[in-house]
């Protein structure tokens, strides 16, 4: 289910004169009902996670060059599936298929979630540690209760609601890995990387959520843990998904979402300004746009602006 891709259509436009008569007439007539038929408003949810923050941020620019009006608001992980499914957001960019697959995965069984593609391949998201906890002999999440002591029994999560924390609140209620009286602390991501570099400067020991692209694994020296009850599921992808209806409310933006696929280092860039420099996510995404233009020409391919002009044409122009 999850490498379903609901492959959007084209905005059909007329790229040659109409010939006279009837025919150019009932052209034009169909070319003018399609263009009243794309969604002008698009509401984008976030979690408040970096890689996705920016990244939206990016198709927002990208999208309101094309006479979009894009709005971004952020939730919780379970408010926002139930906001796609019920149509009151239309987009999310942030779907860590390995470990969303339980919480999504009744959304897509009922069709009331779709998914639209990937957009960033070979993603990990799974516990870590530092180097030298990881030498000292904790190389499986199976080995973290042998040390429970140097841990004081924590495992550093982010956000309430998110799918990294109720794995481990799952793992420690039903006792898997002999969690059994572990605490999960739920803070943010900011608070959880703070508490990572404090623990690495003065050489404790912790365990942590740890994904990658992001910019701890180059600012941090850490090793993810092995998982042979495979709670995380396997190491996977990021994708788009949609409230059921998107694909038909607009099948152009649901071809540009579907077309929209970053290389890892792009997102590892965009974490670092944003996060670890501190830069506003919008002004980040704005002078990547800026300076990679051809990049982004793939993604407006076959695309249209809500006027009906050629995506790449009035793109490349925007952008001279």
């Amino acid at each position: 289910m999850l490498c379903l891709v609901i492959a959007g259509g084209l905005l059909t436009a007329c790229g040659e004169q109409a010939p006279e008569g009837n025919e150019g007439t009932e052209a034009q007539e169909n070319q003018t009902e399609e263009l009243a038929s794309v969604q002008k408003d698009l509401h984008f949810g976030i979690v408040e996670w970096p890689g996705v923050t920016v990244k939206t941020e990016v198709a927002k620019e990208i999208l309101e060059e094309l006479g979009y009006n894009v709005e971004i608001e952020s939730y919780t992980q379970p408010i926002l599936l139930k906001g796609l499914s019920t149509g009151d957001i239309d987009v999310f960019m942030g779907a860590w298929f390995q470990s969303l697959k339980a919480m999504l995965q009744p959304y897509l069984d009922d069709g009331s979630i779709v998914v639209m593609g990937n957009n960033l391949e070979q993603c990990i998201y799974r516990p870590a540690v530092p180097t030298y906890v990881h030498e000292a002999g904790v190389k499986s999440i199976a080995d973290l209760n042998k040390y429970a002591d140097k841990f004081d029994s924590k495992y550093y999560g982010i956000e309430p609601g998110n799918d990294g924390n109720r794995i481990m609140i799952d793992a420690v209620n039903n006792n898997t890995y002999n969690l059994e009286g572990w605490k999960v602390v739920e803070s943010s991501t900011t608070a959880m990387l703070s508490q990572v570099g404090n623990a690495v400067q003065d050489n404790e020991w912790i365990v942590f959520s740890a994904w990658s692209p992001h910019w701890m694994n180059l600012s941090y020296d850490i090793k993810y843990l092995e998982d042979p009850e495979g709670i995380w599921g396997e190491d996977g992808k990021v994708g788009t998904i949609a409230k059921k209806t998107l694909p038909q409310d607009d099948p152009n933006v649901s071809k540009f979402l579907k077309q929209f696929v970053i290389d890892s280092s792009y997102q590892d860039k965009w974490i670092m300004e944003y996060s670890k420099n501190e830069r506003p996510a919008e002004e980040v995404a704005q002078e990547w746009v800026a300076n990679n233009v051809d990049a982004i020409t793939p993604w407006l391919e076959g695309v249209k602006t809500v006027e009906g002009k050629d995506a790449q044409e009035v793109f490349q122009n925007a952008y001279k």
